[in-house]
């Protein structure tokens, strides 16, 4: 029986969405409390009153217990060892790093290990140098609670981490909308870009499945699949559970992308229409007629080959039309609508009804979320259109 004080490790398994395979674990301390129940050891390493050095060796007692548990787990599964940034001001010597030496002494294959960066004190040129060692050992760094402060893309910047872990706070807000959608999206365009790969930790419910798919996660973690265990799960333990939700997530999906085509085609079909009256004189009143208000469209303008706005912004609101001439002059070449429009002219045989869109963004006189659509109207003049989006 294990005493009260001891700490040991629990392992919970990270699944991967594309095989449904449990593809990694992620090593975490656990202690007993006075009832015998398996608890998180997480207060005994925050506890102010236990000495510096006296953690450091608990952690790595704790990292010794798994590794041997895990050198004899057969396969390709990888294992996760979460390290703290705070305490490398005192490793001494960089040459001799007790992880890897334990790894070496228990005969493991070192492209199995992960090093998970936690906490986000420390030296920033120190954990560099961390990493580095660890890198030519042939082990992979993970960065973890990535979206918590900006001392996480600091160091995403500093050591190209091979792993990012969503911070799970962050996550499981994102999951429900808003903003913090927008920003997890954005850091996982980031991690993409970066040649990182994404987990998504804390995924508790279907909806947080899906929000994590959406979000372009390849390996996920959480209690949707097993909370942290004394053993190491079946590598198809959780296969039928991942297909399932993954054929949920495409037929939900695949409802919603349709309804988004027929929007999208009905409001295509009437900008053509619109960009048909535009080539004679046109008549506000007459224009109010179309379907605009159901479609989204808030206003129209035009611009000329060099992206000058020639006319002024035909606003659309409580089913009228109104002009306002502030923007007449501006310049919006710079706008990737605009410049995407005239290279595909370029190279391409563009059709007449060729769109391009933008990215969603925030629309600064409505603070609406906005998509601007442009289409040739002319040798001369372009005709862009600002439709509001979900």
């Amino acid at each position: 029986m294990k005493q009260m004080n001891e700490i040991f490790p629990y392992f919970q398994p990270i699944v991967g969405v594309a095989s449904g395979k449990v593809i990694g674990y992620e090593a975490l301390a656990r202690q007993l409390d006075k009832n015998k129940q398996v608890v998180s050891a997480g207060e005994v390493f925050c506890n102010k009153d236990i000495d510096v050095i006296q953690l450091i060796e608990l952690d790595r007692s704790v990292r010794r217990q798994a590794l041997e548990k895990f050198s004899k787990l057969p396969g390709q599964s990888y294992l996760t060892l979460n390290i703290s940034s705070a305490w490398i001001e005192y490793v001494s010597n960089m040459n001799e790093l007790p992880t890897l030496q334990m790894i070496d002494e228990l005969g493991i294959d070192r492209s199995r290990i992960i090093i998970e960066i936690t906490e986000t004190e420390g030296d920033i040129d120190r954990l560099v140098k961390l990493v580095s060692v660890y890198r030519k050992n042939g082990l992979k760094v993970a960065i973890d609670d990535f979206g918590a402060g900006f001392s996480q893309l600091e160091r995403v910047m500093a050591i190209r981490p091979d792993i990012i872990k969503i911070d799970m706070r962050l996550f499981k807000q994102a999951a429900k909308g808003g903003i913090a959608s927008d920003v997890v999206h954005l850091l996982a365009r980031l991690s993409k870009r970066s040649g990182c790969r994404i987990v998504c930790e804390g995924v508790e419910t279907a909806d947080e499945f899906v929000f994590g798919l959406n979000c372009g996660a390849q390996f996920l973690q959480g209690f949707l699949f097993s909370e942290a265990q004394a053993g190491f799960q079946e590598e198809l333990a959780y296969e039928k559970h991942i297909n399932s939700l993954r054929s949920k997530f495409l037929n939900k999906t695949l409802v919603k992308q349709q309804q988004k085509i027929i929007k999208i085609n009905g409001i295509k079909r009437l900008i053509i229409h619109l960009k048909e009256k535009l080539q004679h004189d046109f008549n506000l009143n007459e224009l109010a007629s179309l379907n605009f208000e159901e479609t989204g469209i808030l206003r129209f303008y035009l611009c000329n080959n060099q992206g000058i706005q020639t006319s002024p912004n035909f606003n659309f609101t409580n089913s009228k039309w109104y002009t306002d001439s502030l923007k007449i002059g501006f310049n919006w070449s710079w706008r990737s609508y605009f410049y995407h429009l005239l290279a595909l002219e370029k190279t391409e045989n563009l059709e007449l009804h060729r769109f391009v869109t933008s990215e969603r963004y925030k629309d600064f006189d409505t603070e609406l979320l906005c998509k601007t659509l442009s289409i040739r109207l002319d040798k001369d003049r372009i005709l862009l259109v600002d439709i509001k989006t979900e």
